[in-house]
């Protein structure tokens, strides 16, 4: 099996803006909020869960936008948090798509490739998913 050369590398930066408040920062610069719980902004579990439906949905968005441009494309992935001899995780994580295009031969043509779009995300496409769903080293320490 072969991997990626190093320019695949990603990395993000969290700084602790307040008490239970950190900000993610991109290597393009972009930022985001986010913290633990305590208001309305995500928490990193609900970021896990809206970077499976992102990833995913970027992927089947790609693959059939290029027959016809959909009305509606929404995508909920959801799950329940545990907590158990495993200590905190995630169970089962379930993603549903509700995406409509419109009638007509390119409407037609987008439906039909839909489930296999959906199929080659989940299976190969989606880094996100993919690597949530194989075994993947995280390690984590202090540095000076």
């Amino acid at each position: 099996m072969t991997t990626q050369p190093s320019d695949a590398h990603r990395s993000v930066t969290i700084a602790r803006t307040a008490p239970g408040k950190f900000r993610a920062t991109n290597a393009r610069g972009g930022t985001m909020d986010f913290g633990s719980g305590g208001d309305d902004q995500f928490t990193p579990v609900e970021l896990l869960l809206a970077a499976i439906a992102g990833c995913t949905g970027i992927d089947v968005d790609i693959l059939t936008t290029r027959r016809g441009e959909p009305t509606q494309f929404e995508v909920t992935a959801e799950g329940d948090k545990l907590r158990d001899d495993d200590g905190n995780h995630m169970g089962p994580i379930d993603i549903s798509f509700r995406v409509s295009f419109p009638e007509g031969e390119e409407g037609d043509a987008a439906r039909k490739i839909l489930p296999d779009a959906i199929r080659k995300s989940h299976e190969r496409l989606c880094t996100v998913s993919r690597t949530v769903m194989l075994p993947t080293d995280v390690t984590a320490h202090a540095v000076d």
